[in-house]
């Protein structure tokens, strides 16, 4: 299972920031020891071109980011400083994404080790999303003729607003979000589909909810590539998440998604999407164990 990863364009970010970046690099550090006894190839992500942003982003946008013209309220809204890096980065991970849905559709799994950012818009980017990763690739994708129907079906404990807004309107491009009701953004859009989890829910209710959730999808579209956003934030342990999953539980979502997916023969592309525990070692063991789970672990 081929494996992408953006991990070498570090972002420098100032000091007690909060968005832990070290997780991407401890990732890599973790799936590149286990990566030859379980099958994952290890590759760069390639950079996502300007005509691959504007498959999403208005051509104003792309070009304010692109050349460092964002002003205070947006970069405020964003989370991050702006600097070439981050442009830099954020192109790697949207072309980690579109390269893990090729090789997807090539061989029916691959992981983006990074993406997942489902909170930016046509015209702006906000909750440490610069660019949203698969709404980009749907319409890349689509475009070269490739797929015709996306799912992304985002298990991030965030509902992915910007994918909402993005896929109103598109018929061929589905959005499915199982999140938090309290939690961030707290002006939620409508997506196609939008199941909403009380603080404190576990795992027997969030895997009873995913699984009624996904149904409903399956009685309206049926696609040819799914994008699953497997964010590690629906742990107990998340600063960020409010919600009370267990690692167990997580793995049992993850295995659930991918065995859905192969049933189905659909491919499917995952991405790591959030993850902000404290100690981040814990959110690092999450996303570990769904690489492994998308290469073929069963335990």
């Amino acid at each position: 299972m081929d494996a992408y990863c953006s991990h070498a364009f570090p972002l420098p970010l100032p000091p007690g920031h909060r968005f832990p970046m070290s997780k991407y690099s401890l990732l890599h550090g973790e799936v590149e020891a286990v990566a030859a006894a379980s099958g994952i190839e290890l590759r760069e992500a390639p950079a996502a071109t300007d005509g691959q942003l504007r498959a999403a982003h208005t051509q104003d946008y792309v070009r304010r980011v692109l050349h460092g013209e964002l002003d205070p309220v947006e970069i405020r809204r964003l989370g991050f400083p702006w600097s070439p890096e981050l442009v830099e980065r954020s192109r790697r991970s949207v072309g980690a994404t579109l390269a893990a849905c090729r090789a997807a559709l090539r061989h029916g799994r691959a992981v983006s080790l990074a993406g997942g950012t489902h909170h930016a818009f046509a015209d702006r980017g906000e909750g440490y999303c610069v660019f949203n990763d698969s709404v980009i690739a749907a319409r890349a994708l689509r475009a070269e003729g490739m797929v015709r129907r996306v799912l992304v079906l985002d298990a991030d404990v965030h509902q992915g607003n910007g994918t909402a807004a993005l896929a109103a309107g598109d018929p061929d491009l589905f959005a499915f979000s199982i999140h938090g009701r309290h939690n961030f953004p707290f002006r939620k859009e409508r997506g196609d589909l939008d199941v909403e989890l009380e603080d404190g829910t576990g795992d027997e209710a969030y895997l009873a909810a995913l699984a009624a959730g996904v149904e409903e999808v399956l009685d309206r579209f049926h696609p040819d590539l799914v994008i699953y956003l497997a964010g590690a934030d629906p742990f107990a342990g998340d600063r960020l998440g409010r919600l009370a999953l267990t690692r167990q539980g997580l793995a049992r979502r993850d295995r659930w998604v991918l065995d859905l997916c192969r049933r189905h023969a659909w491919p499917v592309a995952v991405t790591m999407a959030g993850g902000y525990a404290d100690p981040i070692a814990d959110t690092v063991a999450i996303h570990l164990r769904t690489v492994l789970l998308a290469a073929g672990a069963r335990d």
